[in-house]
């Protein structure tokens, strides 16, 4: 009897080590087969024990494959499914780890047969700066006790659903089930928002006349607000093409309370800055608890009574699209 067939298109660190992590937890029990446009990353995947086999064409590479994973960045997905939709195996399960899926879930229904099911991945992965975000930065366990979002196509059938639960338990994560629309609002405050941030520091601050003087005395705080996930300029441009509409409506709101900010920093208002400020080290200290415990039922059930920080940010009016 064949071993089942997984093939990983992209193998970058997200890619590397979905591969790593499937050989830890099935080793020989079944194939993963791996295609890069780089060949020589390609080369390097399969050297470090991330694949079983390379193919350079990428046809070949998923022609009888049970699984398709496509872990390039998300504007290189929909070319990727029309290239090889007619040569996906009856029954199997194509999937993807992009940030967006909205546009991801339109160009699946356009693309792919109906004689295959469709998942959305999602990992919600935790980038180390100083291990690097590449292939080299790969490893087995990136994904143990993450969430690891799925958002099933209207076509796919229960059993694929049902195997690309297994795949994310494999991998040792968290299956955490939402739709398209729900996951890109809610990823676009967390994940598109900061890189956007970054960027608007950086360019602030280095384009400055004072920089020359300015950048001698950039510490810590400076490092930490300029930091990128990923280094791929394409990741971040095509989380802005994709997911325009909520990164704006994210935008507007940090706008809004960047002037409620200089409000209380203009009127000197001590009281409430102080105020602003510890909720905001509360609210991320219950965060990465939350996070480093799995728990989250204590964030949930929080009261959503009026405070200085939802008042300064406008919350309620921004988190139901009422924002200007």
């Amino acid at each position: 009897m064949p071993k089942p067939r997984v093939t990983i298109v992209g193998l970058g660190l997200i890619g590397g080590s979905i591969g790593l992590a499937l050989k830890r937890a099935k080793g020989e029990e079944l194939e993963v087969i791996g295609h890069d446009k780089d060949y020589l990353k390609a080369r390097k995947a399969r050297k470090k024990g991330a694949v079983d086999k390379i193919h350079w064409n990428l046809i070949s590479a998923c022609e009888g494959s049970d699984i398709i994973v496509i872990a390039t960045p998300v504007m290189a997905i929909k070319e990727t499914m029309k290239v090889i939709a007619p040569y996906l195996k009856s029954g199997c399960l194509v999937t993807d780890t992009a940030s967006i899926k909205g546009k991801v879930m339109e160009w699946a229904e356009e693309m792919l047969p109906d004689t295959v099911s469709f998942v959305g991945g999602d990992p919600i992965v935790v980038v180390e700066e100083e291990k690097g975000a590449g292939l080299e930065a790969a490893r087995a366990d990136l994904f143990d006790g993450v969430l690891y979002c799925l958002i099933p196509a209207p076509f796919a059938a229960p059993e694929a659903v049902n195997i690309a639960t297994n795949l994310v338990h494999l991998l040792g994560a968290t299956p955490y089930f939402l739709d398209a629309a729900e996951h890109d609002g809610l990823i676009a405050g967390v994940d598109h928002l900061p890189f956007v941030l970054a960027t608007a520091l950086l360019g602030i601050t280095t384009q400055a006349t004072s920089w020359r003087e300015m950048r001698l005395l950039a510490g810590s705080a400076y490092e930490s607000a300029t930091r990128f996930a990923s280094s791929d300029p394409t990741t971040y441009r095509d989380a802005c093409l994709t997911n325009s509409n909520n990164i704006i409506r994210w935008i507007d709101a940090c706008v809004e309370g960047l002037k409620g900010f200089k409000e209380a920093i203009a009127a000197e208002d001590a009281e409430r800055l102080e105020e602003v400020f510890t909720e905001a080290m509360a609210a991320r200290e219950r965060w990465l608890r939350g996070r480093k415990e799995r728990r989250w039922e204590e964030a949930v059930s929080m009261p959503q009574a009026p405070s200085f920080l939802r008042q300064m940010f406008g919350l309620g009016r921004w988190e139901r699209g009422e924002g200007r």
